[in-house]
């Protein structure tokens, strides 16, 4: 009984040096003198009870060049998380690219300077297409060729099919120049549109069923134009009467 005793006391008595060992983080001196890491460590600690300490040794490492991820930046400085293999290491990172993580990292207010952002999305500009064509020519191709079933604009206002969408609303959907680049293929179009050195002759047998569309590249190129500078439909505005 005296052997089993002594056997638990020596085991409580080891588990704090058994337990899990702090992991070192190793971190710039602008970092350190900031006190971001004395904010966030603690909270990651706290959630995860994964502890981790500023330690010159590492095995992590904050460094102002790659390689490692970029987890935040301040005054035009981007830091670079490195760490090894390891969970618990794995665990910090991913909890420093979480959004908990930036939201704890934007969180901190500096004595001094800038704050931390640890948010690098970028938004892409999507550059405005420009079209070459005749935008004048263009409208008057659309008159002579599309306003006998489409809306072309308010010159044949009153004369479109209504289950033809007018050219206001094609200009508000998002794909519209695949739609008009390629209307010649899309159904009902291919039965009786013909690009000249692009769409095969007619089948004999097979006449279009209307007055066929005979155009060229050009004569697309003058219809996106002038579709480019029409004013799109709000297709959030409510209805009006007349």
């Amino acid at each position: 009984m005296r052997v089993l005793l002594v056997c638990l006391t020596l085991l409580l008595n080891a588990s704090p040096a058994i337990a899990r060992q702090a992991l070192g983080l190793a971190a710039p001196e602008p970092v350190l003198a900031s006190g971001l890491l004395k904010h966030i460590l603690p909270r990651f600690s706290l959630k995860t009870s994964v502890r981790v300490t500023v330690n010159p040794a590492g095995p992590m490492r904050l460094a102002t060049q790659e390689p490692g991820v970029a987890v935040f930046r301040r005054a035009g400085t981007t830091y670079f998380l490195r760490i090894e293999d390891g969970k618990d290491q794995i665990r910090f990172r991913d909890w420093m690219l979480s959004d908990i993580g930036k939201n704890t990292i934007e969180s901190f207010q500096p004595d001094s300077g800038e704050p931390f952002s640890a948010r690098f999305e970028t938004v892409e500009t999507e550059e405005a297409e420009e079209f070459d064509g005749n935008a004048a020519r263009g409208a008057a191709l659309s008159l002579a060729h599309c306003g006998r079933c489409h809306v072309v604009g308010a010159q044949n206002r009153m004369k479109g099919l209504g289950s033809t969408p007018s050219f206001a609303v094609l200009r508000s959907l998002a794909d519209w120049t695949d739609r008009f680049r390629q209307f010649y293929v899309r159904n009902p179009h291919a039965a009786f549109t013909q690009i000249a050195e692009v769409t095969p002759p007619f089948d004999p047998e097979r006449p279009p069923p209307i007055a066929p569309v005979r155009m060229t590249l050009q004569d697309l190129d003058a219809i996106l134009a002038f579709v480019a500078a029409t004013d799109a439909a709000d297709l959030g505005a409510p209805l009006q009467t007349q």
